[in-house]
């Protein structure tokens, strides 16, 4: 396509004659270094130069011919193209129907990339909040680089949040779990990974931190929960419960399991608090 682009100077409303343009001048190039070569050194067969000139003309306009007739199925497809896209079924130039399948292509390749960013963004993404979702969570761990995998892994779950759909209806719960992970989302660094777990289940992801870090950011949400309420049940404003555990890089289920035990101490405490994972050997 950058050749046929560069040519189109020469004849630029008729591929045939370009083509043709090319070729001539490709297969006369010996003949011309001959008739320098013989006007220089005053040795050349003007008679056999003439014969030999109008011999590769009539090579040339067979090439052309043959060439052609390897570019009509183009024309066919040109032809049917035209006739789906409801204009005329006039027969194009061939540059001209080289320009509409290399458009068309051009076209075909970016509403594949758009229809594969859209199945990605399906895939790894909440629809319900616009953050991550699970398997969006698990890719971003997966994808960090060995200098980037240590921090604290939160299991993060809304308190009594059947009482919220049981009570005030499924499109309050809708609100209230949109307005929490934007509220995670806001009160976390750029860096950390919020995510929804799972049902009124988030993760977050606190990369380089401790859990010291870890726990006071999330003490400072809760706080946040108490004073700017995202919603309230049986006048009590909604709070969360959260279990924290420090990864450094090894198995991230096992992370996961630890930070959603430490969750079940959270609940079972009375919820509303964050607790820590038990530290294992290997971290001490």
């Amino acid at each position: 396509m950058h050749f046929y682009l560069a040519t189109s100077f020469i004849f630029p409303r008729s591929l045939r004659l370009r083509l043709f343009t090319l070729c001539f001048v490709a297969t006369h190039m010996p003949l011309l270094a001959y008739l320098g070569w013989g006007f220089a050194s005053g040795r050349i067969a003007l008679a056999e130069f003439i014969l030999l000139t109008m011999a590769t003309v009539i090579g040339t306009g067979i090439a052309l011919l043959g060439i052609g007739a390897l570019l009509n199925p183009i024309h066919a497809l040109a032809q049917t193209l035209h006739r789906g896209e409801g204009e005329a079924p006039a027969l194009p130039d061939v540059g001209d129907v080289i320009h509409t399948l290399y458009a068309g292509v051009q076209r075909v390749a970016s509403a594949t990339r758009e229809r594969l960013d859209d199945l990605h963004q399906a895939a790894h993404e909440d629809p319900l909040t616009g953050i991550a979702n699970r398997r969006g969570f698990l890719a971003h761990m997966d994808a960090l680089p060995d200098d980037r995998r240590r921090g604290c892994i939160a299991i993060i779950d809304i308190d009594y949040f059947k009482r919220v759909n049981d009570l005030l209806g499924h499109e309050e719960g809708d609100r209230v779990l949109a307005s929490f992970a934007t509220r995670l989302s806001a009160l976390v660094r750029r860096v950390d990974m919020v995510a929804r777990w799972g049902g009124e289940e988030f993760a977050i992801f606190f990369q380089d931190c401790i859990e010291d870090e870890a726990s006071w950011s999330l003490a400072r949400i809760a706080s946040r929960m108490r004073s700017e309420p995202i919603g309230r049940v049986q006048d009590r404003p909604i709070s969360f419960s959260a279990g924290v555990c420090r990864w450094t890089g090894g198995e991230l289920d096992a992370a996961l399991r630890r930070a959603d035990d430490a969750l079940y101490e959270a609940k079972q405490s009375g919820r509303d608090r964050v607790c820590r994972a038990a530290p294992i050997l290997q971290e001490l």
